[in-house]
């Protein structure tokens, strides 16, 4: 049996030299909340994506995403990434366009040290405004923005360290 070996899709990778002006924070205050988040680089290279959820208005989440010219799925089952958390659930979020309304999402739960999460796509789902879509889960051969989102009904401080993204 011929067995193909397929190499890793990068889709980001931070270093000090890397170009973030691709990466935008978008707060509930698109909606009258006043949480705050914002996304940098730190000295080491890492991209840092801190701030402060509110619940203050209906409130209650911070996210940072990322356009691009359209990836291609093909023959890649998972979503790598390499990040330091800070003992937080998030959210990972894959729109096919970046103009779709619905975005195809799951969660992961950092442990406050490095790690390597994997995440399937078959297994990201399709919301809207938070609330499941009934459709089928994410089947596109293409996407063109990612996400992470902190939404954990509660008002916390976060801070998530991101080295790398890409599909294997």
């Amino acid at each position: 049996m011929l067995q193909t070996n397929i190499s890793p899709k990068l889709i980001f990778d931070f270093n000090t030299n890397a170009n973030i002006k691709n990466w935008v924070v978008v707060d509930d205050v698109v909606m009258g909340g006043i949480s705050n988040g914002n996304f940098s680089l730190n000295k080491e290279g890492c991209g840092v994506f801190k701030g402060t959820i509110s619940l203050e208005n209906n409130g209650g989440f911070s996210s940072v995403r990322y356009n691009f010219e359209k990836i291609p799925v093909k023959n890649h089952t998972q979503v790598y990434i390499k990040l330091k958390g800070d003992g937080k659930k998030y959210q990972f979020r894959i729109k096919v366009k970046s103009s779709d309304d619905e975005a195809y999402i799951t969660s992961f739960l950092t442990t406050g040290d490095w790690q390597e999460v994997r995440l399937n796509i078959k297994d990201l789902y399709p919301t809207f405004r938070g609330r499941k879509l009934n459709q089928s889960n994410f089947s596109s051969p293409t996407f063109e923005e990612i996400r992470f989102l902190i939404a954990n009904k509660k008002e916390e401080s976060f801070c998530l360290l991101i080295d790398k993204i890409e599909l294997r």
